[in-house]
C-alpha cells in the first residue's frame, strides 16, 4: 500500500490517523481498510498512545465511501459476500480499538466512512458535514446485519431504518441535535484543534478506567444475536440492480432501477 494514503502521526500520547485520499473526497480502497484495522489491532494499551483521531485530510469529507470503481471486479453475489465478511473484519477490529477514538468529521461522512466513524467512542464536527449511507440511490447494494446493528446502537432502529429507506444524509444540526456528534463547529481548523484537545484531555484520564469500558461496551454488541444474512448479501450483489447501480455511477447519471 501505498505510504501517503494513511497518515499515522504521534504526538505523545495521542495519535492522529488521517484518511489521505483528499483528490478522491478520502475514498477507501481496499488497503487503506486494513491499514487502518491494522493499526488498531497493534496498538499497545500499556505503550501505545491515549487516544487517537480519526480524520479526513483536507476539509471536504471525513471519507465518502469505498472507492466505487473497485466494484469493476465483482461478478456476483460471491463477490458481496467476499467484500461484507472483510468489512465486518475490519469494524470489528477498529471497534476493539482498545483506546479511546476521536472521529473529528466536516463533509461526506457516508457508506464505509459513516461505519468508521460511527464506531469511534466520540464524534464532532463541522457544519458542513452530512453522515449516512444513501447505497438504494447511489450504487444498490446493501449492509450486512452486523453492520445494521452497529447503526441501530448508535441511532436507533427507527432513524436507522428510515435512513436506509430514504437514502437521506443526516445533515450537521440534525446531528448534534440526535447526539451522532457531541460537538459542532463553523470551520474545520477549529474543530481539528478541539479534537486534539479533547484527545489530551482523555489522556489525562485513568488508561485502565477507560480501556475495560471500552471492552464492556464491545462485549455489549457482541453479544447481540448473530443472525444470517449470506442469502441476502449474495441475492443484492448478484442483481442486475448492482451492475446498473456501479455503471450508473461511474458514468455519473441516473441509475435505471429494474428490481432484479
Amino acid at each position: 500500500m501505498s505510504e501517503d494514503v494513511i497518515l499515522i502521526e504521534q504526538d505523545s500520547p495521542v495519535a492522529t490517523v488521517t484518511l489521505n485520499r483528499p483528490e478522491k473526497r478520502n475514498a477507501l480502497t481496499f488497503e487503506m481498510y486494513e491499514r487502518l484495522a491494522e493499526y488498531c489491532r497493534s496498538i499497545d494499551a500499556e505503550t501505545g498512545p491515549r487516544a487517537i483521531i480519526v480524520r479526513g485530510a483536507g476539509e471536504k469529507a471525513f471519507a465518502a465511501g469505498t472507492d466505487i470503481s473497485l466494484f469493476r471486479d465483482f461478478k456476483g453475489g460471491e463477490d458481496g459476500l467476499a467484500y461484507e465478511s472483510k468489512m465486518d473484519s475490519v469494524m470489528s477490529d477498529i471497534e476493539a480499538c482498545p483506546v479511546p477514538t476521536i472521529a473529528a468529521i466536516c463533509g461526506a461522512c457516508t457508506g464505509g466512512g459513516a461505519a468508521i466513524a460511527g464506531l469511534c467512542d466520540i464524534r464532532i464536527g463541522t457544519r458542513d458535514m452530512r453522515f449516512g449511507f444513501p447505497i438504494a440511490r447511489t450504487l444498490g447494494n446493501c449492509l450486512s446485519i452486523s453492520s445494521l446493528q452497529r447503526m441501530c446502537a448508535l441511532l436507533g432502529e427507527g432513524r436507522t431504518r428510515e435512513l436506509m429507506l430514504t437514502a437521506r444524509l443526516v445533515e450537521a444540526e440534525e446531528a448534534f441535535e440526535i447526539d451522532l456528534i457531541t460537538e459542532l463547529y463553523d470551520d474545520a481548523e477549529t474543530m481539528f484543534a478541539r479534537a486534539k484537545e479533547l484527545a489530551d484531555e482523555i489522556a489525562t484520564l485513568a488508561p485502565i478506567t477507560l480501556r475495560v469500558t471500552k471492552e464492556m461496551f464491545r462485549r455489549m454488541s457482541a453479544a447481540q444475536p448473530k443472525i444470517e444474512d449470506k442469502d441476502l448479501i449474495a441475492m443484492c450483489y448478484g442483481s442486475n440492480d448492482f451492475r446498473e447501480g456501479l455503471e450508473a455511477f461511474l458514468a455519473k447519471r441516473r441509475a435505471n432501477w429494474s428490481g432484479t
